[in-house]
């Protein structure tokens, strides 16, 4: 279903990494793989990923039929060393399908340490008019597990054999990591009930004419997932992120059975990206409504999350 398609654009390697791979999983224990794991840059932390950081996008079904909007933030958590919060609001507002299916999913995760291991997620979620849940989870990165809750249910605990990202974390993660066309790097993320290794390939460059920042060089990347995770995920996704220090993904396209759906970057904020800072302008019809999202950005009691233990 089309509601379950509109996340699929965002979730990183579940559906976002740079391949034209597969996710796979993890190997036996004694058998490596070939392609090595990916490492975040130092250097690319200090423009991308950042405090601050919030990225708009408009979310179109094939033919340019607007469905919905999707807000992605980053923030420090203050008093906490290497601790942010990636922030994640994807709604039918203002879509085509909204006064039929509304869709209001806002996602929290916790990521801690120079890798941006996710240490507590999570989501909230409100489509029809009828379905609501909530879950959570918490990763024990050093006691490789992970622990589960969806609503009232009892919770349960899945092993994991090494360190692992969710979709969020993953998909930003990725972002920072060196890219080489051609190349591939892996990024084990958890999903399903367990740790998958998504193999990550940069497929070349590309220019963009039109986006809000301007005509821009991109790095394109391609990832395939065989797991599902929390939204349905099928066909080739594609991300196009700026070939420069501050790696913006300007546009997600993602094939579905029938069509495809596009994110298109509509507001990009960093005050570390001198280059992209405050380069869109937001029309004044909409101003209400970009304040009405910004507030709503879940805060969802995540404030004081376990820690990895």
């Amino acid at each position: 279903m089309l509601k379950r398609k509109v996340l699929l654009i965002l979730l990183f390697f579940s559906s976002f990494l740079p391949v034209v791979s597969l996710a796979v999983e993890s190997p036996p224990i004694g058998q490596q793989s070939t392609v090595p794991y990916g490492v975040i840059d130092p250097l690319l932390l200090q423009t991308a990923n950042t405090d601050g950081e919030v990225m708009r996008y408009d979310i179109f079904w094939t033919g340019g039929v607007k469905i919905g909007e999707m807000t992605l933030e980053i923030r420090r958590l203050r008093g906490r060393k290497e601790t942010y919060q990636i922030k994640a609001l994807i709604t039918t507002e203002n879509g085509a399908i909204h006064g039929i299916y509304p869709v209001r999913d806002a996602h929290v995760t916790t990521v801690r340490g120079k890798d941006r291991l996710p240490s507590h997620y999570e989501v909230r979620q409100k489509e029809g008019y009828n379905y609501q849940a909530y879950r959570m989870t918490k990763y024990s990165q050093v006691g490789k597990k992970i622990i589960y809750r969806k609503n009232a249910e009892p919770p349960v605990e899945y092993a994991i054999e090494g360190p692992t990202h969710n979709e969020f974390s993953a998909f930003f993660s990725s972002r920072v990591m060196p890219f080489t066309i051609g190349k591939s790097f892996i990024v084990p993320t958890f999903a399903d009930k367990k740790r998958n290794e998504v193999k990550v390939q940069v497929v070349g460059r590309e220019k963009l004419e039109k986006t809000i920042l301007g005509v821009v060089e991109t790095m394109k990347v391609m990832p395939i997932l065989e797991f599902k995770g929390l939204y349905d995920k099928n066909g080739d996704t594609v991300i196009w992120y700026t070939n420069d220090e501050c790696r913006v993904p300007v546009r997600i396209n993602s094939k579905l059975m029938i069509g495809s759906l596009t994110c298109e970057l509509i507001s990009y904020v960093n005050p570390a990206c001198q280059r992209y800072d405050g380069a869109i302008k937001i029309e004044k019809k909409n101003k209400n409504a970009v304040q009405a999202r910004e507030a709503a950005l879940p805060t969802t009691g995540v404030n004081n999350p376990e820690g990895n233990k």
